[in-house]
């Protein structure tokens, strides 16, 4: 059984406030196969303010810097899209390579699909005597269902990173490896400390 007992706030896998653990069942086979912790209100909080922090600066990032982010994520995530699949298949009882195919590769076209429009989005536009300013608007908190797993984690990730906003994710607990390895994407994309966390739950 492998254990995934950490949470990802502010840059760094921490252990949780107060250890509480769920085990996570293949329901092909009725078997737990993994486990996680399960936050406390104190984890959240220190994951919000983690996001907060954050938003100070990421909230003022231009375009420029929040597509190169986008895209460092779209690669490390094609790397990764084998770990996703099987994740995603053990937790939700895909088989593989729907998961690859279907799970997986939504997840990827919605990422690709959020920088295209980052490149011509126009945050500023005059309409009629007024000047519209699209700002971010800070802290998003995520909530993903069990069964279209990726496809929810991305759409809402890649609108918030486009947009300059800071998060807290929390998966389903029923389906969490998928994002634990989400998490291990955007560390490895670099993308910077407190603009994404993740609570499990």
């Amino acid at each position: 059984m492998s254990h995934n007992l950490q949470f990802y706030i502010d840059g760094a896998w921490v252990d949780p406030v107060v250890p509480n653990t769920l085990d996570v069942i293949d329901p092909s086979n009725e078997d737990a196969f993994a486990q996680i912790s399960l936050g406390s209100k104190a984890d959240v909080d220190k994951a919000v303010a983690a996001a907060k922090r954050a938003f100070n600066t990421y909230g003022f990032t231009s375009v420029e810097e929040r597509l190169d982010i986008l895209n460092r994520v779209i690669e490390v995530y094609k790397k990764r899209s084998k770990d996703l699949a099987l994740a995603v298949s053990r937790e939700m009882g895909a088989p593989r390579q729907m998961a690859l195919d279907s799970q997986v590769g939504v997840g990827l076209a919605h990422l690709q699909k959020m920088a295209e429009t980052l490149k011509t989005f126009q945050f500023r536009h005059v309409k009629g005597n007024h000047l519209v300013v699209k700002e971010p608007i800070g802290v998003v908190g995520l909530i993903t269902p069990w069964n279209w797993p990726l496809n929810q984690i991305t759409c809402k990730v890649g609108p918030a990173l486009a947009a300059g906003c800071t998060m807290v994710l929390k998966p389903s607990e029923i389906a969490p490896l998928d994002a634990i390895i989400f998490a291990e994407i955007i560390d490895e994309a670099g993308v910077p400390k407190g603009v994404f966390n993740l609570v499990n739950g």
